[in-house]
């Protein structure tokens, strides 16, 4: 269990919620994109009932609850650690559509609607899932592609690399304003790329922009990662593995959310 200790509007398109309390003191941070699912209470509900398991048996326990009394439950990253006090930033992305691996994007979905209502002490509850940046293979350079729902995973990482890691990083994000202060080595190259229409689906532009790189002119072994919205994760590897040759194990890809489709209650 943990609490909200504080929230802030990080950019026009993403919330930042800071949970904590003591039970944050069995959390242990691993860096990179550490992820976890996040229960919400519903509207309604006076207190928050959680599943007794921790192991994959969570999710039959978590249906057999009955929907009044079910919380909600979705997908976040750890946007920063502070185990000294026991608290962990989660960003959540507020406007888009669909439900978001950073937060849900659309306003009226259960982590925008959390974060952006949250108040002091509201009680939520965490199941720690570890990391999905897991190279397997040795490699000379990083890339990491992703739309803002996949932000927090790209921050984290280039937070979590070693010094001298060299590599690119491409985030889309719906406006200019919602670019974010990220500590990368100084051999990641961090490029921003900008949606051109509040209409554009998500995720295309950086694809765009994954395809303007000169990718033999980087040198060496790559390990991929795509992130974000699922057209974004599924062409970069396409796109990577077909037409540049990257081997399939070196190209990592997780498709947080699907344009146009809500994730289920």
């Amino acid at each position: 269990m943990a609490e909200v200790v504080n929230t802030k509007r990080v950019t026009p398109s993403m919330m930042r919620v800071t949970l904590g309390g003591d039970g944050l003191a069995q959390f242990t941070p691993a860096g990179y994109d550490q992820w976890f699912r996040l229960f919400l209470p519903r509207a309604g509900q006076d207190m928050l009932r959680l599943p007794t398991r921790s192991s994959a048996l969570w999710y039959a326990e978590y249906l057999t609850t009955p929907k009044a009394r079910r919380p909600w439950v979705r997908n976040y990253t750890v946007r920063a650690a502070r185990p000294d006090l026991n608290e962990i930033d989660v960003d959540f992305v507020l406007h888009g559509d669909g439900d978001q691996h950073a937060g849900d994007a659309h306003p009226s979905g259960p982590g925008a609607g959390f974060a952006e209502a949250a108040e002091r002490g509201t009680r939520v509850g965490l199941l720690d899932q570890g990391i999905g940046y897991d190279p397997r293979h040795a490699h000379d350079w990083t890339l990491l592609v992703a739309d803002e729902s996949g932000l927090p995973a790209v921050a984290g990482i280039c937070e979590s690399l070693p010094r001298d890691a060299r590599g690119i990083a491409v985030v889309e994000v719906p406006t200019a304003e919602d670019r974010q202060e990220v500590r990368a080595p100084a051999g990641v190259e961090l490029r921003w790329v900008v949606r051109d229409a509040a209409d554009a689906v998500p995720g295309q532009a950086a694809l765009a922009a994954l395809r303007e790189l000169d990718l033999a002119g980087s040198g060496g072994a790559v390990h991929a990662f795509a992130v974000g919205e699922s057209s974004l994760a599924t062409g970069a590897r396409r796109y990577l593995v077909g037409e540049c040759g990257v081997p399939k194990t070196h190209v990592d890809f997780v498709g947080y959310w699907r344009h146009g489709r809500s994730s289920p209650g």
